[in-house]
């Protein structure tokens, strides 16, 4: 892994190891960040400290976690300096993380599966937005190495308890992953074009990309209010921008999908996404 910042070479200091690096450091000698690791998850944020300004109670779950007096001391130093704030948005993320939880065995689910055990095992695969691992875990039943990005706590701590040897998961935002230039086999992001910018996210994995498949799926539903992207893409625009980004689209595909997904968020409602699946082969 990489350096966030200026994608220098990081290197791993172990505090705590049982099966795997349950705590430690992995910091870069060129800018001097550090990045924790935290209940075997690395968090590779370039400012660890504005991302829990708008997360106080995941400030305090982290030192509670932490079980070594080096890491303790870190986490509360970077508490002293934090800002008040009246948001938490990691309240609403272990709400996410509950209800993607309850629906783990869906139709919808049970779809993406199917899809994806039509590509052939490959060596190295990334799933951005791997949330509870539902198709991560999954995935490492059958490929060599997986890897599940997310920037929720909640949802990676969730996917990390019944995660196969052969995936890990990072804390870390798409847009500054610590990948470098690092190739996959395979990338996969479900329901992501509303949450990061569709041309850039897209610029990535294709970057990302020498010979592989890419698996998206997404309901098109960009109104966030003021947190929406600035240019959304439609079902037509996603599919001519990998076309630019010389993918090739499965015959399967190629036609706009309508996937049922029920989300349940409580007794009393649900939500009802008509999801579209597009699955791209890029060879060099």
């Amino acid at each position: 892994m990489f350096c966030v910042k200026c994608k220098g070479n990081l290197e791993l200091k172990i505090l705590l190891e049982t099966s795997e690096i349950d705590e430690g450091f992995l910091f870069c000698e060129n800018c001097n960040l550090k990045f924790p690791i935290i209940s075997k998850i690395p968090i590779l944020l370039e400012d660890l400290s504005q991302f829990l300004v708008n997360r106080p109670s995941l400030g305090g779950l982290l030192l509670n976690l932490s079980l070594t007096k080096i890491m303790k001391k870190f986490i509360k130093n970077i508490m002293l300096k934090m800002q008040k704030s009246k948001n938490d948005f990691f309240q609403t993320e272990k709400r996410w993380t509950k209800i993607y939880f309850s629906n783990r065995k869906s139709l919808f689910y049970k779809n993406i599966k199917s899809n994806l055990s039509k590509i052939p095992p490959k060596n190295f695969v990334l799933e951005y937005g791997s949330s509870i691992g539902i198709i991560s875990n999954t995935l490492a039943l059958k490929h060599v190495h997986v890897i599940g990005i997310d920037t929720s706590f909640s949802a990676l701590i969730e996917a990390k308890k019944k995660s196969p040897k052969n995936s890990e998961y990072i804390l870390a935002n798409i847009l500054q992953h610590p990948l470098g230039k690092r190739k996959f086999d395979l990338i996969i992001a479900l329901n992501m074009f509303e949450l990061v910018e569709p041309s850039i996210l897209l610029k990535t994995i294709s970057s990302q990309i020498s010979n592989g498949f890419v698996f998206l799926s997404d309901p098109y539903d960009y109104d966030r209010g003021k947190n929406s992207v600035k240019k959304p893409l439609n079902e037509k625009q996603i599919r001519k921008t990998l076309r630019l980004n010389k993918f090739q689209i499965t015959k399967t595909t190629k036609t706009p999908s309508k996937i049922n997904w029920i989300l349940k968020l409580n007794e009393r409602t649900q939500l009802n996404y008509k999801v579209d699946i597009i699955i791209a082969e890029k060879s060099s």
